[in-house]
């Protein structure tokens, strides 16, 4: 389990957020949304060690293995793919580097000899002698050829490197797993392949993506910050759409059902305040009323413009079940909608009816 304890974060005179306090645990995949500039990222690297909060604390299980996908594609230049990835494994890197330098002496001291004994049976104890392998593995599903697995860092494009950083991330198998925009510059196969071994994996994850389909697939609840505060929905992302305005729109709708009340009460109060034989009821609901608190509506830190066009009529629907050119598939169960916003002329041709297009039209795909 990873938490945190009134996590409050800085910069200049206003607070990005304040008093953050929730825990992450159970296995659980959450989606850590927000509009942008919220601090999904600030809050990440808040989690991850990286940046200290301004005030509060993380807290993690003794014991439990922290993964975190780099953001700093150029770290690793003069490794080798395989080494940066094992480096994910940073207990497992330490011991490996530290048994290579002791066999690369020019002559090995009686001590070096113990030292290296211990070495060799915590790496047997770590899986090490099955890293490369292991390493190779995940960098084949990621899309890395064989080829540049014993290459440098720095001869792998720089689209390509964050398939490695998201190896890297995998490899040590963390109890807590920290990823920001894992699925930037992946192909839709390689999208997929991460969502089911994310899916199959037991640890507890945090996971920033603007894309929605994927926080479909993969999460389990999501963590959102809004209104400078966190807070955590249980379930995918279409299910905090439909809670989260729920609860913003029932929020609303008592605040108007307790406004109404306090001007009934304050109208009741104005007529027949001065009356005497009504003076008692006017101040018990003087003191009703002063009760009766309005919820705090918080401005919410997105900002959604939409425009929405009044339904009109299909005037075509085509459905293809495949398409090719020479030999290479163009589409597959692709379906297009072409929707024209306005009732055709009566008097019109039923073929024209049904072809005639122009803006303002909507294509789905």
């Amino acid at each position: 389990m990873i938490s945190t304890a009134n996590i409050t974060m800085q910069f200049g005179a206003e607070p990005l957020f304040e008093n953050i306090s929730a825990k992450f645990g159970n296995g659980n995949r959450y989606g850590l949304i927000g509009a942008n500039g919220c601090g999904k990222s600030t809050f990440m690297k808040i989690l991850s060690g990286v940046l200290t909060p301004s005030s509060g604390n993380v807290s993690i299980t003794p014991g439990h293995k922290l993964g975190v996908l780099s953001q700093d594609q150029f770290a690793f230049e003069q490794y080798t793919v395989i080494d940066a990835v094992i480096m994910g494994d940073k207990k497992l890197w330490e011991i490996k580097q530290e048994r290579d330098r002791i066999y690369a002496l020019p002559e090995m001291s009686e001590e070096d000899g113990m030292r290296v004994a211990e070495l060799e049976s915590e790496y047997a104890e770590l899986d090490g002698y099955s890293a490369e392998s292991r390493a190779g593995d995940i960098l084949l599903q990621a899309g890395i050829e064989e080829s540049y697995h014993y290459g440098l860092m720095q001869q792998v494009a720089p689209g390509w490197k964050l398939r490695v950083l998201l190896a890297q991330a995998l490899f040590a198998n963390p109890d807590i797993l920290l990823l920001d925009e894992p699925t930037n510059n992946l192909d839709i196969h390689t999208i997929s392949w991460l969502e089911e071994e994310l899916k199959q994996r037991k640890c507890t994850m945090i996971i920033i993506s603007h894309d929605r389909h994927f926080l479909n697939a993969v999460c389990t609840h999501m963590a959102d910050i809004d209104y400078g505060e966190l807070r955590i929905y249980p379930g995918n992302y279409d299910y905090f759409l439909e809670a989260s305005g729920l609860q913003r729109e029932q929020l609303l709708a008592s605040n108007a059902k307790k406004a109404a009340e306090i001007s009934e009460l304050q109208e009741f109060v104005n007529r027949f305040g001065a009356n005497a034989s009504k003076a008692k009821q006017a101040s018990s609901r003087a003191k009703r009323m002063e009760k009766i608190k309005l919820d705090e509506v918080k401005t919410s830190s997105r900002i959604s413009p939409s425009i929405r066009f009044g339904e009109g009529k299909n005037c075509t629907v085509r459905h293809w079940s495949s398409n090719t050119w020479v030999t290479a598939l163009v589409m597959r169960y692709c379906s297009v909608a072409v929707t024209c916003y306005w009732k055709p002329a009566a008097n019109w041709p039923s073929s024209v009816r049904t072809a005639w297009v122009k803006p303002p039209c909507c294509v789905v795909w």
